[in-house]
């Protein structure tokens, strides 16, 4: 399964970042093969929409499942919940979200 975690650093050991949209990092990791790509967020500097444009690269990344630490605006959750994208709140490390997901299959 494909899963997205927000973070603030590139690492698994990092804390989850609370933010979606202007969160530093997106980390995607294949809970199959254990197989992470990093990706800084470069719409958390946007003026306006950086919810909706995260959101929307995002859902374009074929991840199953979402992993940030707080809640997600109404626009960009919506755009991911119309792409069948899982969200789950979870407080810690990156690997504590990812320990987390295995665990729900």
């Amino acid at each position: 399964m494909k899963i997205c975690i927000t973070s603030q650093e590139r690492i698994l050991e990092a804390e989850i970042d609370p933010r979606f949209g202007r969160c530093r990092y997106f980390i995607f990791y294949d809970t199959e093969t254990g197989e992470k790509e990093v990706v800084e967020n470069t719409w958390r500097e946007a003026v306006q929409g950086a919810g909706v444009q995260a959101a929307q690269f995002v859902a374009s990344k074929g991840v199953q499942v979402l992993v940030t630490g707080g809640k997600l605006g109404p626009k960009a959750e919506r755009i991911i919940s119309l792409a069948n994208i899982k969200i789950i709140e979870v407080q810690g490390k990156v690997i504590d979200g990812i320990n987390q997901v295995k665990n729900l299959r």
